[in-house]
């Protein structure tokens, strides 16, 4: 049975449509049958996901960076259909940073729709949040505080690729402002004052490997606390984000939790999968290996 594309052509700042040819010949040359549905604007990839007639696929592709697989990934869980198929991931955006849990690198698409076309899947953890009385979905990361921030001036550098959040986490670094928290998670209640809080299912945020110890089907989101710190010293340690030895530092705390609350002193923005959308007080639950997802 054929399979549904949802394909963003303005991925990878317009790198996605340009290679679009080049997928549908692979596509034929594997012999994997698709519908490529390609979305208009953003958003438009929830809808495209919340109405196609699952009965007819055996697998819907998100087809993009990971803004696309947030959209799909919400549009999948707003679908009436009865039929529950397989996600699959086409690396064609900037951050991809989902598909480094799969070995997968950035564009690595051939290699993606190899896999996809084996057919065979993995039970993948879902992260769900409540925020300003929506509910939304994600596969990867969700962030408040200097994360999001850096989210949201990255966005302003797209163009520039992973090296935004770098350039990004340096500019947001040097006006750094801590804020008040009280995070629940689970059982254990803390209050803290805090420069960014980030809950991961996957270990990668962009090029950032955030949360080293995180699994994708353990039914837990890794936790990572960041307290206050002073500017010259996160500078000094901002390699560590990159390798992930920045868990050991002593401003840092990580847990692990199936549930997890967080308000904070002043609304923060939200970025769930590098996208930027409600605020705080926010509940975020992990739904153990509640999709299935292409994946060798």
């Amino acid at each position: 049975m054929k399979k549904l594309i949802i394909y963003n052509p303005w991925a990878g700042h317009g790198f996605a449509g340009k290679i679009l040819p080049q997928i549908k010949a692979y596509l034929e040359e594997i012999e994997m049958p698709c519908d490529i549905l390609v979305t208009e604007h953003r958003g438009h990839g929830i809808d495209l996901a919340k109405d196609a007639d699952f009965s007819q696929y055996s697998g819907v592709l998100a087809a993009g960076g990971d803004g696309t697989l947030f959209e799909v990934i919400n549009g999948y869980y707003r679908n009436a259909s009865a039929t529950r198929l397989p996600i699959g991931v086409i690396p064609i955006g900037t951050g991809n940073a989902f598909v480094r849990d799969m070995d997968l690198h950035h564009h690595d698409w051939k290699p993606a729709l190899d896999i996809i076309k084996t057919g065979k899947t993995r039970k993948v953890d879902v992260g769900h949040f409540n925020t300003e009385g929506q509910t939304w979905y994600y596969l990867n990361i969700l962030g408040l505080g200097l994360v999001a921030d850096i989210g949201a001036t990255a966005l302003k550098m797209k163009a520039l690729g992973n090296v935004s959040y770098t350039l990004g986490s340096l500019y947001h670094i040097l006006k750094l402002k801590p804020f008040n928290i009280k995070i629940e998670i689970d059982d254990l209640t803390l209050e803290r004052e805090n420069i960014f809080v980030e809950i991961s299912n996957t270990r990668y945020t962009a090029n950032f490997l955030m949360a080293p110890d995180a699994k994708t089907d353990d039914g837990l989101l890794d936790v990572t606390l960041l307290g206050p710190k002073s500017r010259i010293g996160l500078i000094r340690s901002f390699p560590k984000i990159i390798t992930g030895d920045h868990i050991h530092m002593e401003e840092v705390e990580t847990f692990q939790a199936c549930h997890i609350r967080v308000e904070t002193d002043i609304p923060k923005i939200l970025t769930p999968d590098g996208e930027l959308m409600g605020s705080t007080p926010i509940d975020i639950d992990c739904l153990k290996q509640a999709i299935d997802v292409f994946w060798i």
